[in-house]
């Protein structure tokens, strides 16, 4: 009865503490430069997973882990996350959010639908027109205070795929046996990358220390011990002792929880052509979602 207690806790903290990371986004890069403020999430959470996993017993990695777990870092973070917060500039937290829930449909696109390199049949095929038609609702030229920035729907939608292609390519990794340990060993390497990109881009030299605002500062707050370490935490140990049918179900209630909360508490408008975009994106995560699990679960039953 504690197991499933505790279970239910850590799966709410994956769905509100990461629901939220992006309207966290919003905040934070209101007086700090996207990449700047990404690179400095990811390095403070980063050393800290890091220092934590080799305080507890953690091996000490060798030189192929560094290597494997700087590409993850770099496509899942630099490529994933750097993207998500240049994108906030321009897009609603929700949208962002609700574009991100996308990486399921570019996982099946990619050609790679799961370990077993079977097909996507055709429940699953038209699960990602589906989605796809509900990115088009969302991203169809329009005028007014419900128009959407193309760039920033483009800038969401590369960071997706970046997103799924470091997934997949984190299967194949060669990491650390501890996940804690390796995914601080990303943290610390992709918050380098995006460091070193906001260099290249220029916001060093824009950046104002003096002007970060309190909210900026409890929105990069937010993220590195709400988002980055205590929920990511929680979604470790549901992996390790929950049904993963159950934890699944975090990649179409998370944008649900960006969206209201960008409406509670960020003052995003909800347009009719949101809330429908909204509905079908999700139903087409939840689809794909639901068929790949039955897929997983089947051989475990027979």
């Amino acid at each position: 009865m504690n197991k499933r207690l505790y279970s239910l806790g850590a799966l709410l903290i994956v769905y509100f503490f990461w629901g939220g990371t992006y309207l966290g986004i919003r905040f934070a890069i209101q007086t700090i430069p996207p990449f700047l403020m990404a690179g400095t999430r990811f390095l403070v959470a980063g050393l800290a997973v890091y220092l934590y996993s080799r305080l507890t017993g953690a091996a000490r990695p060798r030189k192929e882990h560094w290597l494997d777990a700087g590409i993850v870092g770099a496509l899942l973070l630099l490529g994933g996350n750097g993207l998500v917060s240049w994108a906030e500039q321009l897009v609603p937290s929700g949208i962002a959010a609700l574009l991100i829930a996308t990486v399921p449909l570019w996982m099946i696109l990619l050609g790679l639908p799961g370990r077993d390199g079977r097909r996507p049949g055709a429940i699953v095929i038209a699960a990602v027109a589906l989605g796809f038609a509900g990115i088009a609702i969302l991203a169809m030229p329009s005028s007014g205070q419900g128009r959407i920035s193309p760039g920033g729907v483009g800038a969401l939608l590369a960071a997706a795929l970046f997103w799924a292609l470091g997934s997949l390519v984190s299967r194949r990794a060669r990491l650390p046996a501890a996940p804690l340990l390796a995914v601080g060993m990303q943290m610390l390497v992709g918050g380098a990358l995006l460091v070193l990109a906001s260099g290249l881009v220029g916001e060093w030299s824009r950046f104002e220390p003096a002007r970060v605002s309190a909210k900026s500062l409890f929105g990069m707050g937010y993220l590195v011990l709400f988002g980055s370490i205590i929920a990511y935490n929680a979604y470790i140990w549901l992996l390790k002792n929950a049904d993963p049918t159950w934890v699944s179900t975090y990649a179409f209630v998370n944008p649900v929880v960006a969206v209201f909360l960008g409406w509670l508490l960020g003052g995003e408008q909800l347009t009719l052509r949101s809330v429908l975009a909204t509905a079908i994106i999700v139903l087409s995560v939840v689809i794909i979602t639901a068929v790949k699990n039955l897929e997983t679960s089947a051989p475990r039953r027979a």
